[in-house]
């Protein structure tokens, strides 16, 4: 009983570490969508993070993620995420955001921040993101994907069955590595702000008729630049 409240007591004091978003508002929802541009910038801006273009021409979708993860003995990651497809006409959607986070028990202890770009492979992986809650990494194979650096020197392929490629600011990963990640769902409150609609996932994503707010043309662009 003694250990359960002292890792309680971790618990709490942990959670009140990590960020309180009171007052949720559409400022606070723009400046969500700029940290993620700023994020795949930074990692396309980098040679030895930055994803290839051949794939980024393949890729069906895009989930760009900035977490904080902590832990001791309890662990928590949490935060958000922005995720763009590609229509069967080949244009890229509006922005629609997300949640996103895990929990875990184990020994563990410090805290990190974890930028990363989700390349998704298919069209059926992308529809994932449509679920309330949903784990890539229990619903389709997660690997870390190559980077430009590692175009050259890099003689294992990537295994062809991989659904979604991971990016991140962490170096290090092995190229083709297995990749645990937490579960993502649709930020409702998020899109209904920035969208001032009650549009979902599907609409958001699949549909032409959703008008993008001038703060979601830069990204929209940006990602079309990077994939032609």
């Amino acid at each position: 009983m003694k250990k359960f409240l002292t890792a309680l007591f971790s618990l709490t004091a942990l959670a009140a570490t990590l960020p309180a978003v009171e007052g949720f508002t559409r400022a606070i929802v723009v400046e969500r969508l700029d940290t993620c541009e700023a994020i795949l910038q930074q990692i396309q801006g980098n040679i030895k993070t930055a994803i290839p273009t051949d794939i980024l021409r393949r890729a069906k979708g895009l989930v760009i993620a900035n977490q904080f993860q902590a832990g001791f003995i309890f662990g928590i990651k949490d935060g958000y995420a922005i995720a763009l497809v590609r229509r069967p006409n080949g244009k890229w959607s509006v922005p629609a955001f997300l949640r996103a986070g895990e929990f875990s028990f184990g020994l563990q202890a410090g805290g990190k921040s974890i930028n990363a770009i989700y390349v998704l492979m298919d069209d059926d992986t992308a529809r994932l993101l449509f679920k309330n809650r949903m784990n890539f990494g229990a619903e389709a194979k997660v690997v870390a994907g190559i980077r430009v650096a590692e175009r050259e020197s890099v003689s294992k392929p990537l295994p062809g069955d991989a659904n979604v490629l991971v990016y991140s600011t962490t170096e290090g990963l092995y190229v083709g590595a297995a990749i645990k990640t937490g579960y993502m769902s649709p930020h409702s409150e998020a899109n209904r702000l920035f969208y001032n609609s009650s549009n979902r996932l599907p609409e958001l994503l699949y549909s032409d008729w959703v008008t993008p707010p001038q703060e979601a043309r830069y990204i929209m662009g940006y990602v079309t630049r990077l994939t032609q």
